[in-house]
């Protein structure tokens, strides 16, 4: 499975993503997700809830959701609840909030940001040099 982290920011807000190429898909942080649109001082317990709520409610997208492992904010790899671009819209659905509408416009913005890239691979350099000076790595 070849996988390709990214940061991708939404109104300055970190999300963190992971892109599986044997899939083609984009994996989004739950987590991260919750946070974002929710503005909770624990986007984990967050999410535990609504996962609980939503198992209770039968939910099968908590159910195909899988766990990835990507870069917490210690640096370290860790274990994150993961969904892709149509479980994460399912998610989205469940948690009251005027942000929704916007991240799912951005969602698409970064799915198709993607596809572009794959079609030309020019797009992908340019997208690596730009993280890669973001990072805070100089040409030198």
């Amino acid at each position: 499975m070849t996988k390709k982290e990214a940061l991708q920011l939404f109104e300055q807000r970190k999300v963190r993503t992971v892109w599986d190429g044997q899939e083609e898909k984009w994996y989004f942080s739950i987590v991260d997700v919750c946070d974002v649109l929710t503005d909770s001082k624990d986007a984990t317990a967050y999410w535990r809830k609504l996962k609980q709520r939503l198992k209770e409610e039968g939910n099968e997208t908590v159910t195909n959701c899988h766990g990835l492992k990507l870069r917490a904010a210690d640096g370290k790899m860790r274990m994150t609840d993961v969904a892709d671009t149509e479980q994460l819209f399912r998610i989205i659905q469940s948690i009251p909030s005027p942000k929704a509408e916007p991240f799912k416009q951005w969602m698409a913005q970064v799915a198709s940001q993607r596809l572009d890239q794959m079609q030309d691979p020019e797009l992908n350099i340019d997208q690596a040099i730009m993280d890669y000076k973001r990072l805070g790595n100089s040409d030198a």
